[in-house]
């Protein structure tokens, strides 16, 4: 379907398939529909490593490979928009380099598509086999996670919790037909403890991996070792900020990809002086916005779920007792613990103008940092960013971790403000000062391996089977 090109499974430095693996990449024809990456049965000593003729080839016929159905509406809908996203240009170029590399470090912006496209390419391209082996994508976040893969399954027209689910920690939505997973990088690092070299994967994804989370940290150090044990398994580190250097020189020289995002002009507002109460300064912005700024949609940055909870109805309490000429205004929170439905509106349209030609109405999304990297909302014209978020730290005196509210680094200020210009040219509302902003805040948020108490990773490298835990 595609053209091939022949490559010798020994060469370990391109990282193509072993046949002889652990991995059952022997796939007959049944095993991906896509039937792109597989083994030569006539020399099993061989793989074919594809370029991407076969996804373009696939992407373009009607029949749905995996139900055999033909594509619906909405995925021919949703095509149009993938086909816009930038990591799309550099879709051939990114599938050709890993198959000629068994570790890729790619840095990509937020809004750039990379959480969702990439692990899609891998599919398409014939990494997984129905049954055997799949694709994982690790999320730092279990609401990230959980609506990655409700979006993905729709792109590929599948039911989610069959080809493509997820696993977080007390819920599995997935099968034995899963061939494209997201999971909480600690599920994946539970799944570790059982299965050493995580036999289950043919390629894993590392997304998020600038944000240094406990169990990302752990799995680089564990996927090192793993990596050379398993020729045939492919790593991919994703990253969104300029810290990929950093990836790619842990991983010995591994590629490095940049994939730019769709960035507009953003504009940077500061406050003139410091803001004595945030949550009242964020609340006063957004109505001011609502009132006096052209339409796009407003996102607020809170620490937590009181904060947003809070904000949100003090916002809809003010909109209720605006005239008629003002549009109207819908509020929704985003944080973890919030249910998976009211998570997803925060994804539904802007209300339309209350009548005929009226002014249109306008969406507020209230979030915790999740909406920094992992999530990207549509519409957004205009961010409020109050300079804080919540992060874990543990008092080595008293023995005790506990989420404190802290100032957030320069580099979560930029990805915040990115925000805002994602469809259109936006403005960043930041309720602290210039000054503040130069000096006050970090360049970049400390790991929380080094904020954090040690003895559950203790437990966890020791029950991997790693006793040398200082070098």
């Amino acid at each position: 379907m595609g053209k091939k090109q022949k490559v010798s499974s020994g060469d370990t430095s391109t990282g193509v398939e072993d046949a002889t693996s652990t991995s059952t990449s022997t796939s007959n024809s049944t095993s991906n529909p896509y039937l792109a990456h597989h083994t030569n049965t006539n020399n099993p000593s061989s793989s074919y490593a594809s370029y991407g003729d076969n996804v373009k080839y696939n992407q373009h016929t009607e029949t749905n490979p995996w139900s055999g159905d033909a594509f619906s509406t909405k995925y021919h809908d949703i095509l149009k928009k993938r086909t816009k996203l930038p990591v799309y240009l550099f879709r051939d170029a990114l599938l050709k380099t890993v198959s000629e590399n068994q570790i890729v470090v790619i840095e990509g912006e937020t809004g750039s598509g990379k959480t969702t496209q990439i692990p899609q390419f891998l599919v398409e391209d014939g990494y997984p086999t129905l049954g055997s082996t799949c694709v994982a994508c690790t999320q730092p976040r279990r609401v990230a996670a959980t609506s990655i893969a409700a979006r993905v399954a729709d792109e590929m027209d599948v039911k989610l919790g069959g080809e493509v689910g997820y696993t977080i920690r007390f819920e599995d939505e997935s099968s034995d037909r899963t061939v494209l997973k997201f999971m909480t990088d600690g599920m994946l690092l539970r799944e570790a403890m059982s299965d050493p070299l995580l036999k289950r994967y043919s390629a894993i994804c590392l997304d998020e991996a600038h944000e240094r989370t406990l169990a990302t940290d752990v799995l680089m150090g564990l996927l090192q070792e793993v990596i050379p044990k398993r020729p045939d398994m492919k790593l991919i580190v994703m990253s969104a900020t300029l810290d990929a250097k950093k990836f790619q020189d842990y991983f010995k020289g591994a590629p490095l990809m940049k994939v730019p995002g769709r960035t507009h002009p953003v504009e940077i507002f500061y406050t003139a002086q410091p803001e004595r109460n945030y949550v009242e300064a964020a609340i006063r912005t957004t109505l001011q916005i609502h009132q006096c700024e052209s339409p796009g949609d407003i996102l607020v940055f809170l620490t937590g779920e009181a904060e947003i909870e809070d904000c949100c109805r003090q916002i809809r309490d003010s909109a209720a007792t605006f005239p008629s000429n003002v549009g109207e205004l819908v509020v929704y929170p985003l944080y973890s613990s919030l249910p998976p439905a009211a998570q997803r509106r925060i994804f539904d349209k802007a209300p339309g103008p209350r009548v005929a030609g009226g002014v249109p109405g306008r969406k507020v999304v209230v979030s915790t940092n999740i909406a920094e990297t992992s999530l990207t909302i549509d519409g957004v014209v205009y961010v409020v960013d109050p300079g804080f978020s919540k992060q874990k730290i543990f008092n080595p005196r008293a023995r005790v971790e506990s989420l404190l509210v802290s100032p957030i680094s320069q580099a979560s200020a930029k990805q915040r403000a990115g925000r805002a210009g994602r469809t259109q040219p936006g403005k960043c509302f930041r309720l602290y000062t210039e000054l503040s902003f130069k000096s006050d805040l970090q360049q970049a948020t400390y790991p929380e391996i080094l904020r954090s108490k040690m003895s559950s990773v203790v437990l966890t490298l020791k029950k991997l089977g790693i006793d040398d835990l200082v070098h």
